[in-house]
């Protein structure tokens, strides 16, 4: 399995305090099934996301896990927010916050609320070469209250990333609910582990992987954790397996993002 959101790196944020937790979250991971790792430090009002910083803690992680020898591929991006500096930056260097520097961006919302002009903002986004990937939209209080508002933002190529926890009931009731109905929709593209230590928050994915095979089908768990989460890994484009059901056009006038997508693709 590929893991697209994972706080694995030591020191840069409230993901892994040291080195040490750090391989013993690899340890684990791997144990898990999980072959890559997108290592995804913070980038919000709290953690400063300094890229080269975390390029020298990674290949310090990388060189200590071949020592240990932990097999795994690990790779940088971060755990976006969407504040209006990070934004205007990722406009001006979009390989800064992206996955590998290849264009697949994670955009965290607000624990609660959502910020204005967000078709906006993720129009922006795309007009600077980036694909936005919304983590955990499950265990957001307003989207747990109206899904639909994600509508308009799938119909624009918004992909969205959900918890492996929350399928397991590790992030409460609500979240569960909305992750076991947001694949009934088949809205979600990856399944991800968000870890952030060995205790609470451990790398866990095989469990989800397992229930939603038994649920929906082998090929759309493939899907989520390994063809779709390679492909960004690897900055690669795909096709979901299974088409969003009911994000279809339902008036005749279309959208603000789906005007703006047009214009970029007759670009």
């Amino acid at each position: 399995m590929v893991d697209i959101h994972h706080h694995l790196l030591f020191g840069v944020d409230d993901g892994a305090d040291c080195i040490a937790t750090s391989v013993e979250m690899a340890r684990l991971a791997v144990a898990e099934g999980i072959t890559h790792i997108v290592c995804t430090p913070h980038a919000n009002s709290y953690h400063d996301f300094l890229r080269e910083v975390s390029e020298t803690r990674l290949d310090q992680l990388r060189a200590r896990l071949a020592e240990e020898q932990i097999p795994l591929t690990l790779g940088l991006g971060c755990d976006f927010h969407l504040s209006y500096d990070n934004v205007r930056q990722a406009q001006a260097e979009p390989a800064q916050f992206s996955i590998n520097g290849l264009g697949y961006l994670l955009v965290e919302l607000p624990d609660y609320g959502l910020p204005p002009g967000l078709t906006e903002t993720y129009y922006q986004l795309r007009l600077a070469g980036l694909t936005p990937i919304l983590t955990h939209p499950e265990r957001n209080p307003t989207l747990q209250n109206e899904p639909e508002r994600m509508i308009e933002w799938l119909r624009g190529g918004l992909l969205i990333q959900m918890t492996a926890d929350a399928l397991t009931g590790h992030k409460g009731q609500r979240a569960q609910k909305m992750a076991f109905d947001l694949l009934d929709k088949r809205w979600v593209h990856f399944l991800a582990s968000d870890a952030h230590n060995v205790t609470t928050r451990p790398p866990r994915m095989r469990e989800a992987y397992e229930i939603v095979a038994q649920k929906y089908g082998a090929g759309y768990a493939h899907s989520l954790c390994v063809s779709n989460p390679l492909a960004v890994y690897e900055g690669k484009a795909f096709e979901a397996v299974e088409p969003p059901r009911g994000i279809e056009e339902k008036i005749k006038i279309p959208g603000l993002w789906q005007r703006m997508t047009t214009t970029l693709k007759r670009r």
